[in-house]
C-alpha cells in the first residue's frame, strides 16, 4: 500500500522557519522523482519544488527560489522541504508527490500523493 505522509506543517510569524518532511512507502522510492506542491482553497494546485531520484536535478518555482530548500534521504525514504523567511503569501495546505519518471513541475504527471500539511505564515 502506497503512502506518502506530510508532517511539519503549522501557523507561524512571516520571517520564520519551517521544515515539511513527507515519509513515503509502499514503493521503491530511491527510483522515484519527488515533488512539493501546494494549494490554497480556490486556486489552482501550484508547483513548489522537484527533486530527481539522486539529488542531482532540482528545480524550484521563482516564487520560492533563494527561500526554500528541497532534499531528500532515501535511506529513510523521506523527502524535505526546508522553507525559510516565510511569507504570507507561502500559506496553504502543501503536499509532496512521486513520480517514477523524470521530476516535472506538471502536478498531473506524478503517481502518488499525500494528504497535505497546512502551513498558515502570519503578518
Amino acid at each position: 500500500q502506497v503512502q506518502l505522509v506530510e508532517s511539519g506543517g503549522g501557523l507561524v510569524q512571516a520571517g520564520v522557519s519551517l521544515r515539511l518532511s513527507c515519509a513515503a512507502s509502499g514503493f521503491a522510492f530511491s527510483t522515484y522523482a519527488m515533488g512539493w506542491f501546494r494549494q490554497d482553497p480556490g486556486k489552482e494546485r501550484e508547483f513548489v519544488a522537484t527533486i530527481n531520484w539522486v539529488s542531482t536535478s532540482i528545480n524550484y518555482a521563482d516564487s520560492v527560489k533563494g527561500r526554500f530548500t528541497i532534499s531528500r534521504d532515501n535511506a529513510k525514504n523521506t523527502v524535505y522541504l526546508q522553507m525559510n523567511s516565510l511569507k504570507p503569501e507561502d500559506t496553504a495546505v502543501y503536499h509532496c508527490a512521486a513520480r517514477r519518471s523524470v521530476p516535472s513541475v506538471r502536478w498531473n504527471d506524478y503517481d502518488y500523493w499525500g494528504q497535505g500539511t497546512q502551513v498558515t505564515v502570519a503578518s
